[in-house]
């Protein structure tokens, strides 16, 4: 993939950027579908399918707008990913010194 320069990052940390958000999202997936397989082996009733549709129309609608990447503010979407356990911060390695510093910063609060 060709990526454009960025002011503020590498060419190869916009790569390490990448791969890691996907890595991350990947794991987002994976949870979702386990959760979603358990939830759906337990549905009972009309009222329990339409719920179910409402929790998957809501996460479609986060996990769209969490997994768009845009290097603008992915400082603190990584810290997010950190701190929910879907990414770690040596995932993330090859950032600079202060790109990592405030991802694990930001991800324990």
């Amino acid at each position: 993939m060709n990526l454009e320069p960025i002011e503020g990052w590498t060419s190869a940390e916009q790569a390490i950027a990448q791969e890691a958000f996907a890595l991350a999202y990947g794991r987002a997936i994976k949870q979702l579908i386990a959760t979603i397989q358990e939830r759906g082996a337990s549905l009972n009733s009309a009222e329990e399918i339409w719920d179910f549709h409402d929790y998957l129309s809501i996460e479609r609608h986060t996990m769209e707008g969490r997994f768009a990447f845009k290097l603008d503010g992915i400082l603190f979407v990584f810290a997010s990913l950190v701190k929910d356990n879907l990414l770690a911060i040596d995932e993330l390695s090859g950032l600079e010194t202060d790109k990592l510093a405030k991802v694990a910063a930001m991800a324990r609060f």
